[in-house]
Formats: C-alpha cells, sequence, structure tokens
C-alpha cells in the first residue's frame, strides 16, 4: 500500500525534515526516516542547532575537546555545525546521486547576525561552504534586501544557496532575479550551470498566526470566516509567480546552458492553531516540483492520515487573490505584515544564535575546569 508522503513524492513533493542534530545521526533514526517515510533532504537553523547543542550530553565531548585546544566560542559552533551537516550529507549522497543533485540536500544558514551584511554574508557563505566540502551542501542566505546581492554573488561562485525567510511576492520576485543573475554571472564565470541549485524557501504559518490575530481583533463573521486562509493563499499565489518567471525568454536562455529552475521550498509548516488539520499545510500546497520541508511532528501526521489528492495549487489563483484582496478590505495590511514577519524571523534567529554562543560559552569554561 502506497503511504501519505509516497503519495506526496509521486505529485513532485520532495519532503524534506526541518531538523537535524548528532543525536538523530547517530542512532540512525534519520536514515530511517530516509527510508520509511520519503525524507530526501534536511534543512537546519540557528534555532535547530541550538535545540540539539543545548538539549543532552550528544556534543560533551566535542566541546571538551575544543576546550582543551583552546578554540573560540564561534569555532566551537563552526565546528559542531558544520560537521553534523557534512555527515548528513554523506548520509544523503545516495538520494543526490540518483536525483543528479536536485534532492539529497542538506542546508546550512550562515551566522544570521550578517543578514544585514552583503560583504560579510558572502565571506561567511564561502567559508562554510569550503569548510563543509560537500557537493550536497545548501548555503542559506535570508532574503533582506541586503541578503539579495549576496546570493547572487554566491552562486555566481558556483556555489549552491536556500534562500530563506520569504514572507512576501514582491520579495520572492526579487528573490528569482537574484538567482537567475547568479547564474549568469555563474555562466560567465565558466561554472557548471547544471551543477548549481537552489531552493527558495517561502514561510507559511507564520502567514496565518500574525494575520488571524489581526482578525480576532476585528472579531466580525467577515474576518473570522478569513481565518486560516491567508498563508496557503499566499503561497499558491508564489507558484504562480514561479511559473511565471520561469516562464520567460531569460530563462529559457539559462536552460540551454544547462540551469535548473530554482524550487519553491514551503517553509514553516507545521501547524500553529490546533484547530485547523495538522497536515493544512502539506496536503493543501501540493505541486509539482516544490518542496516541503517539515518539523518531524508534521511529517507524522502526513506519514499516519494525510490524504494527498493530487495538485491543490494550480488553478487557485483567483481564489488566493480573493482571499488577500478581502484581507485588506477589513484593513489587514498584507505589506505591513510581511515587513513584520520578515523583522521578526531574523530577531529569532539572532536571538537562538546568541542563547547558543552563551550556552556553549558557558560549557567550555565548565570544560576547562573540570580539565
Amino acid at each position: 500500500m502506497t503511504t501519505p508522503t509516497q503519495q506526496l513524492s509521486e505529485a513532485g513533493v520532495s519532503i524534506w525534515l526541518d531538523d537535524l542534530s548528532r543525536g538523530r545521526l547517530d542512532t540512525g533514526t534519520l536514515r530511517k526516516l530516509i527510508e520509511e517515510k520519503n525524507v530526501v533532504g534536511v534543512t537546519t537553523n540557528p534555532s535547530i542547532f541550538h535545540a540539539a547543542i543545548t538539549a543532552g550530553t550528544d556534543y560533551d565531548a566535542t566541546i571538551a575537546a575544543k576546550a582543551a585546544a583552546g578554540a573560540s566560542v564561534e569555532e566551537t559552533i563552526f565546528e559542531i555545525t558544520t560537521t553534523d551537516v557534512a555527515d548528513a550529507c554523506d548520509l544523503f549522497a545516495p538520494v543526490a546521486a540518483a536525483t543528479k543533485g536536485v534532492d539529497g540536500r542538506v542546508s546550512i544558514e550562515v551566522d544570521p547576525r550578517l543578514a544585514w551584511d552583503t560583504n560579510g554574508t558572502i565571506t561567511e557563505a564561502k567559508h562554510l561552504y569550503k569548510k563543509v566540502n560537500k557537493d550536497n551542501v545548501l548555503i542559506k542566505i535570508p532574503a533582506t534586501i541586503e541578503g539579495l546581492e549576496a546570493i547572487t554573488a554566491t552562486l555566481a561562485e558556483g556555489i549552491s544557496v536556500n534562500v530563506t525567510l520569504i514572507f512576501s511576492l514582491e520579495r520572492y520576485r526579487a528573490v528569482i532575479n537574484a538567482f537567475q543573475a547568479g547564474l549568469e554571472q555563474a555562466k560567465e564565470n565558466g561554472h557548471d550551470l547544471s551543477k548549481i541549485h537552489s531552493v527558495a524557501s517561502f514561510f507559511v504559518s507564520r502567514v496565518d498566526s500574525e494575520i488571524d490575530k489581526r482578525l480576532d481583533k476585528i472579531g466580525t463573521d467577515e474576518a473570522k470566516a478569513l481565518k486560516g486562509k491567508a498563508g496557503l493563499a499566499n503561497a499558491r499565489l508564489a507558484y504562480q509567480v514561479y511559473e511565471e518567471l520561469f516562464a520567460t525568454e531569460r530563462w529559457a536562455l539559462l536552460a540551454e546552458a544547462g540551469a535548473l529552475p530554482q524550487r519553491p521550498l514551503w517553509a514553516s509548516t507545521g501547524v500553529k492553531d490546533p484547530a485547523y488539520p495538522d497536515t493544512l499545510y502539506v496536503t493543501e500546497l501540493v505541486a509539482p516540483g516544490v518542496v516541503n520541508t517539515m518539523p518531524e511532528k508534521t511529517l507524522d501526521a502526513t506519514f499516519d492520515h494525510g490524504v494527498v489528492t493530487g495538485d491543490t495549487v494550480s488553478g487557485t489563483y483567483a481564489d488566493a487573490n480573493a482571499t488577500l484582496d478581502a484581507l485588506e478590505k477589513l484593513g489587514v495590511s498584507y505589506n505591513e505584515v510581511v515587513a513584520l514577519l520578515e523583522s521578526e524571523g531574523l530577531d529569532k534567529f539572532v536571538a537562538s544564535w546568541k542563547e547558543l554562543l552563551a550556552d556553549v560559552e558557558g560549557a567550555l569554561a565548565s570544560a576547562r575546569k573540570a580539565s
């Protein structure tokens, strides 16, 4: 019997796990998800690493060794995160080989404090890429205004990129433009375009969390009827943008040179409101050529009871536009919401990173005392 995750794969959705830790690698649980639940990639972020490194004793030996070697807190974290990602890349290497590098990808993010620093991001992206040293790594760069130029420059070096923290359709257009500009430069630089891969991480559930709060404040029946609809509408319209911008003459020239499209990746697909079905942002965003990166809870729910009915995105654009128009009419400003979400998303990652630095610094100090 085919499972819902198998059906998703058959419908053209690549399932990536939104989590990584040393424990997942050492115990074989990640391998099991590849074998049993159609997982073909992994994404990480500063919050995921903070949770992994501070949760148990998996990293104690590494921290002790780094303390003995006199390593700084930044060097220690860099070593831990890049080692986990490199080992995960090895685990996914057969998937990468079977899909010619489209899947089997593992993402690692630049230091989130660099989100507003173009040159710093470019330097860090190259540094991470060199250190992980695996063909199937993706370097994650936030889609800030400053990040756009860094995305182009990193791709121009032949480095594959996961563009993250995209909330608005306007910014998504700018991201695709930055991607195509990067490939044009990579071609000029003599890189093989068929070896450069990219995804654009478009965030879903956070849009509903913010807009639903505003609709609750308005409190009318009309407002309540729109709850839980904005996230899907926004993502579906992003897919329309994807279809449009990868059907241009500009793209055709790159495709002729061997380039592969930058796939839309649905991020933040864990349901925050228990009133909604726990597979909402999976089964309602099925379309060919997308990635859905899920927390394990969402992956398990999808595997257990997800109802996959084929493409649930194509042909929904008129309804999606009507949803966003109805929100504007009620006084919910789309532009205000997406700007706030970008700023909050970056703040959360910076806060997680700072907590991680503080925690690892404390662990290094303890290890030095103990020795």
